[in-house]
């Protein structure tokens, strides 16, 4: 455990900031989108972890952390791979920057109440418990953009690690 700033930065320093993913079987691949609010140092300087998952995995399969604009969306996006870029199906909410982004034929958005986006909830919800500085309030916050981000990044490389393991 690092108990210093230095050993957190040293943990952080080396973070890649691309999802690296199994291989998967060719097929239908089903994803879900979602994007999670979050803060560096006061409420007002808003970032947004956007994440991709596979929904037979769970794993996360795309990610970009920045604001909430088309821009973004359009980031998470090309954070995927290729081949599922071209041959997944994507659920996501009603944001209007996914319809911008995702291509009609792989797009479907929709309400949470069809369930359709269940996992990458449970996700953000995972993301919030097990990152402190993601908790709304709390007194755990980021005071530092760079540490915000590789913490995020380091959660993600984590969690992928040991959804492979399982």
């Amino acid at each position: 455990m690092f108990h210093t700033v230095k050993g957190r930065a040293d943990k952080f320093s080396a973070v890649l900031r691309q999802v690296s993913i199994s291989q998967k079987a060719r097929g239908k691949l089903t994803i879900e989108c979602d994007e999670l609010w979050s803060f560096v140092f006061s409420k007002e300087n808003k970032f947004y972890v956007w994440l991709a998952i596979d929904r037979k995995t769970r794993e996360i399969v795309g990610c970009y952390i920045g604001d909430r604009s088309r821009a973004s969306a359009k980031k998470l996006w090309a954070s995927r791979p290729a081949v599922s870029r071209q041959c997944a199906v994507a659920y996501t909410d009603f944001w209007v920057s996914y319809e911008k982004v995702i291509p009609s034929k792989r797009h479907r958005a929709v309400g949470k109440e069809t369930g359709q986006t269940n996992h990458v909830e449970r996700l953000n919800n995972t993301l919030r418990q097990r990152i402190s500085r993601l908790v709304q309030k709390s007194l755990p916050f980021s005071k530092n953009v760079k540490n915000h981000i590789e913490a995020i990044w380091y959660f993600i490389h984590d969690y992928n690690a040991q959804l492979a393991q399982a």
